[in-house]
């Protein structure tokens, strides 16, 4: 599969919400996560922690996917119940090794996550 095919169905299965499937497309070995006020260095982690998040996702809407070698861009929109977070646009950049999400990197605005849970963000492991 190419980069931007990988990245692609990580987004259909994070929308679907079978974590399980998106967690075999992600680096087991090496897998880095960063956004604006979280950073996850493994894929258990990150799907954690997004697992959590599946109670409050609507939808999430693939606005745009890009790719230029084993880099690929994604802008979504992350639609919420919960009435405190609303939408939130992202931009996120994937970076794809040997047929594995390696890294992603997330842009958004962080103060709205920090609001809802209260300043207690989730640090490295």
């Amino acid at each position: 599969m190419q980069p931007k095919d990988i990245v692609a169905q990580f987004i259909t299965d994070i929308h679907d919400q079978r974590l399980d499937e998106a967690k075999t497309l992600l680096a087991a070995e090496g897998f880095e996560y960063v956004g604006p006020n979280m950073r996850f260095l493994n894929r258990d982690d990150m799907l954690a922690y997004q697992f959590g998040m599946v109670a409050i996702q609507k939808d999430l809407i693939l606005r745009q996917l890009s790719a230029d070698g084993e880099h690929v861009f994604a802008i979504l929109d992350y639609q919420t119940n919960f009435q405190a977070i609303g939408d939130v646009r992202l931009a996120v950049w994937f970076r794809v090794r040997d047929d594995k999400i390696q890294t992603v990197e997330a842009f958004y605005n962080a103060a709205v996550v920090e609001n809802m849970l209260g300043g207690n963000l989730p640090s490295a492991s």
